[in-house]
């Protein structure tokens, strides 16, 4: 059993899809960053000083106890946070995009076969000896 699981870390596709999961965990932290710290605030900035993180519609808003405890939390749809994911989202599908192009450029396609003409000529020729 050590053995197989041995061959089969050591395969090179195992191996290969490890290494892209963590980059793919690294990449997506620095496009989180990207998108908060960078690209949000100059844009909030130019939309009047809007905060994207704190743009909610509030469905029921909280109460709170004498005490200043909350008795009942707010309710709210956060459409900010989402819009926020939703650049991520974005900026990493078109890097993805432009990851797989170079690639598909990059990989010579695969020679092609026998056409089914040539394939029947062999056969024919075959018959005939």
């Amino acid at each position: 059993m050590w053995a197989e699981f041995k061959e089969f870390i050591n395969k090179g596709n195992v191996v290969g899809f490890a290494v892209a999961v963590i980059m793919a965990g690294a990449f997506g932290a620095v496009v989180t960053s990207f998108t908060g710290d960078i690209l949000m605030p100059p844009l909030g900035l130019a939309m009047g000083g809007v905060d994207f993180s704190s743009l909610q519609s509030v469905l029921q808003a909280g109460e709170l106890n004498a005490d200043g405890t909350v008795a009942t939390p707010e309710v709210a749809i956060r459409y900010g946070k989402f819009l926020k994911f939703l650049i991520d989202f974005l900026i990493i599908s078109f890097v993805l995009f432009l990851v797989v192009k170079a690639y598909n450029k990059a990989v010579p396609p695969p020679a092609p076969g026998p056409t089914q003409e040539e394939l029947l000529a062999e056969i024919r020729d075959a018959l005939k000896k």
